[in-house]
């Protein structure tokens, strides 16, 4: 645990600017706060997006519940919410329920049609529309996709620990799914 807490604090002293962390002024403190708080943020969204990936691959709320020392309750109440609602932009929506065993497959279906993926939620994805068709993969998250981009593929979304790539196919969309 050390290791990542060291890790932790030294990415919010470098996001922060700080100089010399033995001699910090007012503004050095508080661009530490700030720093501070938007780790913090990125850290809970982290965790809820890990909760998310736990379920999909199959983990039960007890088993997470257990992991984070909570109830089986009180995980799928904190990390459980609403289903992503539909969107009102035209040319966006969100394709699922969808697990790790069959998103890809849906995805690979929607990337034929057009969509491609630009958000991943709590077993579902929001994909947009094009004119062009879309190929999708799956990646574990990683610093760099040079050897991808160089293939032309790019980042579509991160909901960790997953990286989604995705890359246009430059070939005409087919007609839409309707139960897309």
């Amino acid at each position: 645990m050390t290791d990542l807490s060291d890790a932790v604090a030294r990415a919010v002293v470098e996001t922060a600017g700080v100089g010399d962390v033995d001699d910090l002024g007012i503004d050095d403190h508080l661009a530490l706060v700030a720093a501070s708080a938007r780790a913090e943020g990125e850290v809970r969204a982290l965790l809820q997006r890990s909760v998310a990936a736990a379920r999909a691959g199959g983990a039960s709320w007890a088993l997470i519940g257990a992991e984070l020392r909570m109830t089986r309750q009180a995980a799928q109440q904190r990390f459980g919410g609403a289903e992503n609602e539909p969107s009102d932009v035209a040319g966006e929506r969100w394709i699922g329920p969808v697990t790790a065993f069959d998103e890809m497959a849906e995805l690979a279906l929607a990337g034929r049609a057009g969509w491609h993926t630009v958000e991943a939620g709590m077993l579902s994805h929001r994909v947009v529309k094009t004119n062009t068709q879309w190929e999708h993969r799956r990646v574990l998250w990683r610093a760099s996709i040079a050897a991808d981009a160089a293939s032309g593929w790019e980042v579509g979304c991160r909901a960790f620990p997953w990286m989604y790539l995705i890359r246009d196919t430059g070939v005409p969309a087919v007609e839409p799914l309707a139960d897309l």
